[in-house]
């Protein structure tokens, strides 16, 4: 973002983000770099092309699938932004990519300009404010990738297992890979074949209290789950995203995100329980 904009740039951005990056361009980019964001709703063109101030903006942002209500980390295996057009795509190589919850990383992708522009000795962002990966992470990751493909095959088989028994036990349920998610046709024409429609999906408990209730007799009463968030480890991870990843945002930005109430509870399927474990 740094490399791309510079004091007087625009952003448009999607108005369903991560709390910690919706929170860099309310508040942190705005005020240390004079650098504006306008959050639009991605999926409605007009507005997205209304958005854009010539000459000034200079990224259109967004994440799919968009957090809070699932994630941005379904890895590369599931859905490949760069063959859908995208010019950059980041990566958060800390969830699925390691698959270990033991790791901070990240990856950048894109075209070679930019790239060796980011690294430029006098203005590059990457060479003067330092974002290295560590040798021996570097290292650990090139070693669980070769069997990536295997571990999301198996983690989105088990999330629409649980998704469709959720959903017969009268829960309601977000997940893509349902034929009633609003948005499914739209990710099976955008996803590679055969993996799947991620590892995560949502409940909705309608409040934040019935939310956090859930997965706390969850995890003490049945002994299913951890109650955290590095998505992607192989045991079942549960959290409250509007009380947790989305908690840098107001009340009105989360319904605007679609976290409503603080109500989804998430639960990203491991692949070490067996699938009758809980329900």
């Amino acid at each position: 973002m740094l490399q791309l904009c510079s004091s007087g740039g625009h952003v448009v951005a999607s108005a369903t983000l991560y709390g910690g990056t919706h929170a860099l361009l309310t508040h942190f980019l705005p005020r240390t770099c004079n650098i504006t964001t306008t959050f639009v709703d991605i999926t409605d063109h007009e507005e997205v092309k209304n958005a854009i101030v010539e000459i000034r903006t200079k990224v259109l942002f967004f994440e799919s699938i968009s957090n809070p209500t699932l994630t941005k980390t379904l890895s590369p295996m599931v859905l490949s932004p760069a063959r859908l057009s995208a010019d950059v795509v980041v990566h958060s190589m800390s969830k699925f990519i390691c698959g270990g919850a033991d790791v901070v990383a990240g990856a950048v992708c894109g075209p070679a300009s930019l790239l060796n522009s980011m690294m430029d000795l006098h203005q590059g962002s990457l060479m003067l404010l330092g974002p290295s990966m560590n040798a021996k992470v570097a290292f650990e990751l090139s070693e669980r990738i070769p069997h990536l493909g295997l571990r999301m095959k198996e983690h989105c088989l088990r999330a629409m297992e649980y998704a469709t028994r959720m959903k017969k036990m009268g829960l309601r349920v977000v997940y893509p890979g349902l034929e009633d998610h609003p948005q499914h046709h739209l990710l099976k024409s955008m996803a590679n074949k055969g993996y799947g429609f991620g590892g995560l999906l949502c409940v909705d408990k309608e409040s934040e209290e019935k939310a956090n209730r859930l997965m706390h007799h969850w995890k003490n009463s049945s002994q299913f789950g951890l109650i955290a968030v590095s998505l992607g480890y192989y045991e079942t991870l549960m959290s409250c995203s509007g009380s947790s990843t989305s908690s840098e945002l107001n009340s009105e930005e989360k319904a605007l995100a679609g976290a409503g109430e603080d109500k989804w509870s998430q639960f990203e399927r491991a692949i070490s329980r067996t699938m009758d474990s809980i329900l």
